[in-house]
């Protein structure tokens, strides 16, 4: 063997052991990460996101204030949902004339009216909670914490990782192919 494949082929060594040290425990983080990165993609088709409904008026101007809906979805998830009414944010869809509501903490959609202020629909947003276990804000969220710590240590590792797995992966493939050609 000429020294050049002794040294390519000691690199490979070392390429295999630290692959394969990175590998082992970002198993489980990279296939999480990957089944609920697939269900996002497909959310709408596998029916995770609620079906919008459709308001009684879609005339802008006879529409009621984004302070009286949320009024009203406050009110709900306080005295209905027995749950906590801080809003995380208002998605108005104007060609529905309906205001999605979405809360801070927990998973729960009020659709409203925005003509008259009624609750069209109430669901579950499976598709928020999936997304916050697929970037590690799940655990920022039950922990309490205020912050993205966790999420940005997660993303930060499992990003890191996946790119040195790739990049050592490659070069486990390309220097046997390499070896070959310096043989021949």
């Amino acid at each position: 063997m000429s020294q050049k494949t002794a040294r390519i082929a000691s690199t490979t060594r070392l390429y295999r052991k630290l692959h394969r040290w990175f590998a082992i425990p970002l198993f489980l983080f990279l296939t999480l990460i990957g089944t609920t990165g697939l269900l996002l993609g497909w959310k709408k088709q596998v029916g995770l996101l609620p079906k919008t409904e459709k308001g009684s008026n879609l005339e802008t101007p006879t529409w009621i204030s984004l302070d009286s809906i949320s009024k009203v979805a406050s009110n709900y998830a306080t005295l209905t949902l027995k749950k906590s009414p801080e809003i995380d944010r208002i998605d108005v869809r104007p060609q529905k004339g309906v205001a999605k509501v979405v809360f801070v903490h927990h998973f729960t959609e009020l659709q409203i009216d925005c003509a008259t202020g009624r609750i069209l629909a109430v669901n579950a947003r499976n598709s928020d909670w999936i997304e916050k276990i697929h970037d590690g804000s799940i655990l920022d969220l039950e922990l309490k914490l205020g912050s993205d710590q966790i999420k940005l240590a997660y993303t930060t590792l499992a990003g890191i990782g996946l790119v040195f797995l790739a990049i050592s992966g490659f070069w486990l493939w390309y220097n046997p192919i390499r070896m070959k050609k310096l043989k021949k």
